[in-house]
């Protein structure tokens, strides 16, 4: 049922308009607890240590050669990326900017504060769990509608200038940051392959469940 959704859902908290920097206190606040869970995932995921999200993957890589934490590492790739929207006629919204905040903090504090699992079918139901954190993170961050993450706005950015299909595009970004991550010794594990084939099902259930509990119009 929810694997059939093809637009996202508006609720009446959701933005008019995505690059509104003035959005209503509720939308503004379900913004922020979507991202604090959408960031917890990810964070559960590198605590799980079964592997990571691709661009978490390439975080983790750098700061293995950097004397920095995979979420300041989190926040200077996103910061990179939305650099680049200016060569890609990208504009940031409020959510762009809170969305490279919110996850990088909530990275460090899961690493910090979480411990992983002794028991490998613990490790593993913890990835499953982080998986369905950022399915239902990203629930909530879509449907409030404040500007696209920089992963996305970089996607969908180069996709207008070369013209191939969305999804080769983020194949490719995705392919691609896993691989340099992977080299510079970021943990790819079947963690990696549950975010990878599990993430796309799981935002659609953030989006059916949070569309359906605030009843989307």
């Amino acid at each position: 049922m929810f694997l059939s959704i093809k637009n996202i859902p508006k609720v009446p908290w959701s933005s008019k308009k995505p690059l509104n920097f003035k959005p209503k206190l509720s939308t503004f606040l379900f913004l922020c607890f979507g991202l604090t869970l959408f960031g917890l995932g990810e964070g559960l995921l590198l605590v799980s240590l079964t592997g990571a999200s691709p661009w978490s993957v390439l975080a983790q890589g750098i700061s293995l050669h950097i004397d920095l934490s995979v979420g300041v590492i989190t926040l200077f790739i996103s910061l990179f990326v939305i650099f680049l929207w200016i060569f890609l006629d990208q504009k940031p919204g409020i959510g762009t900017i809170l969305n490279a905040i919110i996850i990088a903090f909530m990275i460090d504090i899961s690493i910090a504060f979480i411990g992983t699992p002794d028991n490998y079918f613990f490790q593993i139901l913890m990835a499953v769990i982080a998986v369905l954190f950022v399915g239902l993170g990203s629930g909530f961050y879509l449907i409030a509608n404040l500007g696209p993450g920089p992963r996305d706005g970089l996607m969908t950015g180069i996709q207008k200038k070369i013209n191939l299909p969305i999804a080769s595009v983020r194949a490719f970004l995705e392919i691609t940051v896993v691989a340099i991550g992977w080299h510079l010794g970021g943990t790819v594990g079947i963690g990696t392959l549950l975010f990878a084939f599990g993430v796309g099902p799981a935002v659609a259930l953030g989006l059916y469940i949070v569309g359906k509990f605030f009843n989307s119009k």
